[in-house]
């Protein structure tokens, strides 16, 4: 006959005492600890940057400060767990360290493209599968989700503000609207008869939506035990600060035309939409614990029979893990240029193109994109040949010679108006297909506003590696494959503007035509503009 395996609860962690003796436990997990502690410092070592940029994002921003709580609740979540960890025994297996080589690769391109997001991803993977190896496939597999927890450290979701901004304008104007209240729009700003609002970052909610998936998996996996409400609390905490935050800021909005203004448009604003987040989270608690499973007695992990781990065996694997570690930022340091000085870029000149000439004399408006770093830019003003009448065309451009960190094509800082700008708004951002070098390419097209009521129109993309392209992504994927051919990430941002009155469909037109006949010449002022040689 079979011997009966232990039980234990599996939410509850209860002790399991007079199953193992305590310091056999403590003789049995003490030199496997040891090697853990030991490999987290060799990796947070090797990837020390890496490593502190995620602190330094959870230090200086409200809407990641949730990072620091991360690794005391996936400690807590292994605590939780100890009466099963009393059955096992840590067997580290080199096996995993195989996964260095794609997720080690993904940190380099990641840094040899300065992409924060991509390192901080890689590194977290990398101590996942550190951990795996030490503590070997059984115990991984037991704590799988206070292990995979630590993903939630990793500060992402910006890409997600502009989607969730034009989502909450749309929301709070439909309600105005529903509610009766003339209401007159443009892009993420919009004028009531009381007054004039805009959907900024700030309000964009993905702070809300960042903070309720963490605590949604969380609470899912604590209050759950079928796979089937897991995922689907998991899809609730998702809408449900999406819908929220629509309901929010249409409230402040009622709230501030109703008072005439003076509710909720200081501090108390900020005041009212927390107190209205943890409202929303306390309901979506209450209603999820309406199905909680019922605590199970779930069988225990199979004893297994304690093997102490030698003093030659840890050694073998810290080197081996080393080797694994440190080959991507040695193999980062062979590809970067050491501190060289950068080459100089030559004087910009405004391209010609045959039926638009570049007018000095102009200067129609002073908008001008905030873009950072540059090696090199220029800002012109061209008229349509024989069409004097016709409003100008602005035309930027922002040559990087190398990039580098504070110095980079795609990143946050570069903005075609800045936050709170003092004259100009960005009221909408939105793609446009555009044909570009005979094939089609999304801009990002831009509706800027001022506050002496001027309207531009506004086409950006970037020029990386010979290719015309509005993608973000793409742009770090064709800069990731000039470095590694060798290159210095040569790259420019372009912007054409224009000015336009309610409708902008002329405006675009005028773009259109624009583009085409100027494409080929600023291809050609990037190619003399950027000298030969690294």
């Amino acid at each position: 006959m079979s011997r009966p395996r232990p039980q234990i609860r599996a939410s509850a962690g209860v002790e399991g005492a007079g199953l193992v003796n305590p310091s056999g436990v403590l003789a049995t997990w003490l030199p496997g600890l040891l090697l853990l502690l030991a490999a987290v410092g060799l990796l947070g070592l090797a990837f020390l940057p890496t490593a502190q940029s995620i602190v330094s994002i959870w230090n200086r921003s409200d809407t990641y400060a949730h990072g620091f709580l991360i690794l005391p609740i996936s400690l807590w979540l292994v605590w939780e767990k100890r009466a099963g960890l009393r059955q096992l025994a840590p067997r580290p297996t080199p096996w995993p360290l195989l996964l260095f080589l794609p997720v080690g690769f993904a940190w380099l391109l990641g840094r040899l493209v300065d992409v924060l997001v991509v390192q901080q991803f890689a590194f977290v993977a990398l101590l996942v599968v550190s951990i795996w190896a030490v503590l070997g496939h059984r115990v991984a597999r037991f704590l799988a989700f206070p292990i995979l927890f630590l993903f939630f450290g990793v500060p992402v979701g910006e890409g997600l503000v502009y989607p969730m901004m034009n989502f909450t304008a749309d929301f709070t104007v439909g309600m105005l609207k529903l509610t009766g209240i003339p209401v007159y729009r443009e892009g993420t700003l919009f004028t009531i008869p009381s007054g004039q609002w805009s959907v900024v970052e700030a309000c964009s909610g993905v702070r809300y939506l960042i903070a309720s998936v963490t605590l949604g998996v969380l609470f899912a996996y604590l209050t759950y035990t079928r796979w089937w409400k897991r995922l689907l609390f998991v899809l609730f905490s998702i809408l449900a600060p999406i819908i929220a935050n629509g309901f929010r800021a249409y409230i402040i909005v009622l709230i501030g035309h109703l008072s005439d203004m003076k509710l909720a448009v200081g501090v108390d604003h900020l005041i009212y939409g927390w107190v209205f987040f943890g409202i929303v989270i306390m309901i979506m608690f209450l209603i999820g614990s309406l199905w909680r499973d019922p605590a199970e007695l779930a069988p225990g992990p199979d004893p297994v029979p304690a093997e102490p781990l030698s003093l030659r065996t840890g050694s073998r694997f810290l080197g081996l893990l080393a080797a694994a570690a440190f080959l991507w930022p040695l193999s980062a340091w062979a590809l970067s240029d050491h501190g060289a000085a950068v080459a100089p870029v030559v004087d910009l000149r405004p391209p010609q193109a045959p039926g638009w000439t570049a007018d000095a004399a102009i200067d129609a408006w002073d908008w001008r994109p905030r873009i950072v770093g540059t090696d090199g830019s220029l800002y012109a003003f061209y008229r349509q040949d024989g069409a004097q009448a016709e409003a100008p065309v602005g035309l930027y451009l922002g040559v990087y010679r190398t990039q580098r960190q504070g110095a980079e094509l795609v990143t946050s800082a570069n903005v075609m108006v800045e936050q709170d700008h003092a004259i100009w708004s960005d009221t909408s951002v939105r793609s446009r297909p555009v044909l570009l070098d005979g094939r089609e390419v999304s801009l990002q097209q831009h509706h800027l506003l001022s506050r002496r009521g001027e309207r531009l129109l506004v086409w950006s993309w970037y020029l990386v590696d010979d290719r015309h392209t509005s993608n973000p992504y793409l742009a770090k994927l064709l800069e990731a494959k000039s470095r590694l051919r060798g290159n210095r990430g040569e790259a420019a941002l372009i912007a054409v503007a224009t000015p336009y009155d309610e409708q902008p469909g002329p405006a675009a037109e005028r773009l259109t035509a624009f583009v085409d006949a100027m494409l080929p010449a600023i291809d050609r002022e990037m190619e003399r503009s950027l000298p030969a040689g690294h």
